[in-house]
């Protein structure tokens, strides 16, 4: 009776280990493969039972073999990879990969650690990235660049391996330091023509509404004489020991008509046929309607006007006809002088070369050459 008992001790803990051998849990997130003699394919075909699901599940022991996979998204860095862009500068790029198993016995079979082979195929396909794309594109077009490593790396990976890549991003561009300089004075200077044109855009326009002003106050002697003390109240208000003698405008005017002639009969005849006041203050209003409604006309550094004397030559200057008369006649005036000094000295000199004889003759002097 001994023997019995303890043999049916031993069967039941043999019974036991066994059946704890064969039991196996599979989570949510796995699926099992059950290997039979080292088989989960038989004619080409898997087996009705080698993909085991989530749950409880059994096994024969020492006849099969269970190996679980994950298939949860995978988030794997790619180390930075160093390379030359197509417009040959240096660049250092970090990335990041989401990948997951879609097929697992593909991913378990068909290739080893597939972890590692998706971690070196990402690194060489940002290499050939690098290599085909600029630094302009590589810095302003990321979500290309994406698709395209995307692309590259999925065609490898899902139908052969049974594996996803859901997404690739770029995280980090490194540049070397000259080049970040460089591009630092580029944007500082597009950052200074902007300002430039701008600042000549504003003075295009105060010199409109300037010219504006200036044409109402031409009108009226009275404005630009309430002008003038303005600016003298404007100057005393500080504490300064600066004297300002204003000097009345019609003295100037004054003196413009008397030294004016033939220029203010000409001037006065122009301002007849120029138009009224009116007409030209309604044509100024427009003008600066339309520059506040239309867009800068300095555009570009192209379209800044040249600079004189520095763009193109100046034009040469031209002479005024009363100056050009005037010389002309004074110069004929000293000619006419000097012909008359001249014949008189001859003549003096004719009378001194002829004399008198003692009987009445004349005789003829010796001709001198001076």
């Amino acid at each position: 009776m001994e023997a019995v008992a303890l043999l049916i001790l031993v069967l039941g803990v043999l019974v036991l280990i066994g059946a704890a051998s064969s039991l196996r849990v599979v989570q949510q997130f796995e699926h099992g493969i059950v290997f039979r003699f080292g088989q989960v394919q038989r004619g080409g075909r898997l087996r009705p039972s080698a993909l085991r699901g989530p749950g409880l599940t059994l096994i024969v022991p020492f006849v099969e073999r269970m190996q679980k996979v994950n298939q949860q998204t995978v988030t794997m860095n790619v180390p930075g990879q160093e390379g030359i862009t197509q417009d040959n500068v240096s660049v250092r790029v970090d990335a990041v990969v989401y990948f997951r198993v879609i097929d697992p016995v593909k991913a378990i079979v068909n290739v080893q650690n597939y972890s590692y082979a998706v971690s070196q195929i990402g690194q060489t396909s940002l290499r050939s990235v690098i290599g085909q794309t600029d630094m302009q594109e590589l810095l302003g077009e990321r979500e290309k660049i994406n698709l395209r490593l995307r692309g590259i790396m999925d065609e490898i990976t899902d139908a052969p391996w049974g594996i996803r890549i859901e997404r690739v991003e770029i995280k980090d561009v490194s540049l070397p330091e000259g080049m970040k300089r460089s591009m630092a004075r580029q944007a500082e200077a597009e950052r200074e023509r902007r300002a430039r044109i701008i600042t000549a855009d504003g003075e295009f326009q105060a010199s409109k509404r300037l010219a504006a002003a200036a044409e109402i106050m031409s009108q009226d002697p009275a404005a630009l004489q309430l002008r003038l003390l303005q600016t003298v109240v404007e100057v005393s208000a500080e504490r300064n020991s600066t004297l300002v003698m204003p000097l009345p405008v019609e003295v100037l005017r004054f003196f413009d008509r008397m030294a004016g002639g033939p220029a203010e009969a000409a001037g006065e005849s122009a301002q007849k046929d120029r138009p009224g006041l009116g007409e030209r203050l309604a044509k100024a209003e427009q003008d600066l309607l339309k520059a506040a409604e239309e867009p800068s006309a300095l555009g570009s550094a192209e379209d800044v006007p040249p600079v004189i004397g520095l763009d193109e030559p100046r034009a040469p200057k031209q002479r005024t006809p009363g100056l050009e008369s005037g010389s002309s006649t004074s110069e004929a005036e000293a000619a006419a002088t000097g012909e008359g000094a001249g014949g008189d000295e001859r003549g003096v000199a004719a009378g001194r070369g002829q004399g008198q004889r003692p009987d009445g003759e004349t005789a003829e002097a010796p001709h001198r050459e001076s």
